[in-house]
């Protein structure tokens, strides 16, 4: 029988504790025992169950996820979860689990989860893996000082922008500091493909294609020579299915 994890999360930010909590949804033998906005509420938590793991964020108002990390049992695991680099280097003075750094992916998180049971379960490889097959079908990004869900149907091309991305979708356009790499990786591959070191495109938002270029949302965005025979194969492939 499979090891259960009984974890809990607190963070003071409502939109990452759902981000976090939808992730740990799909993933086998992850029991979720509460979600808290403060390190006072988790305390109740805590005294109450028992706890394997807790996704811990560090800046938190009152008490800190750092000063709370150092007032529980040290048998209760952390991974920590911020928006801010510069506390990794505290996170793991620690000795968390993992350090995750906000935007985070579902294949970010469940790597950190799997790096948890080799910990204390002492299992020496990947124990837990998704629940559904079906892809998720959306991602969260931070703009505007908040976590925001994009669905990836309503995406019909990222622009990149230097140290900022322009995600243009079907009612307007968000710009978010993150590179054009990471999100690539956040996007299902069979439903969007990248034609130029600036440019992720859409497959259901493609209008039309030649050699050279794709129209997209009523733009035409240049096929770059390193990216054309990968993109015009994959386009002759999809057009076929």
């Amino acid at each position: 029988m499979a090891n259960i994890i009984s974890c809990i999360i607190v963070d003071d930010e409502p939109t990452a504790r759902e981000v976090i909590a939808a992730h740990l949804e799909r993933i086998k033998h992850v029991k979720v025992l509460g979600s808290c906005e403060s390190a006072a509420e988790a305390f109740g938590l805590i005294n109450a169950n028992k706890v394997d793991l807790i996704f811990l964020d560090i800046n938190m108002p009152e008490i800190s996820g750092l000063s709370f990390a150092r007032s529980i049992n040290p048998e209760i695991k952390i991974i920590f979860t911020t928006a801010y680099r510069e506390y990794a280097v505290d996170g793991f003075d620690m000795q968390a689990v993992d350090y995750l750094l906000k935007p985070i992916s579902f294949e970010r998180l469940l790597r950190a989860v799997n790096t948890f049971s080799n910990i204390h379960f002492k299992t020496g490889e990947q124990q837990f893996s998704s629940e559904k097959e079906e892809q998720q079908e959306f991602m969260f990004v931070r703009a505007d000082r908040k976590m925001i869900r994009i669905n990836f149907k309503d995406i019909c091309y990222v622009e990149s922008l230097s140290d900022y991305l322009n995600i243009h979708t079907r009612t307007g356009s968000i710009v978010i500091r993150e590179t054009i790499s990471n999100i690539e990786k956040e996007l299902p591959d069979q439903k969007f493909i990248r034609i130029h070191r600036s440019f992720i495109v859409s497959l259901a938002a493609l209008d039309s294609y030649t050699n050279e270029h794709l129209e997209v949302a009523g733009k035409a965005l240049p096929i770059s020579r390193s990216y054309k025979s990968t993109v015009l194969a994959q386009l002759e492939k999809w057009a076929m299915e």
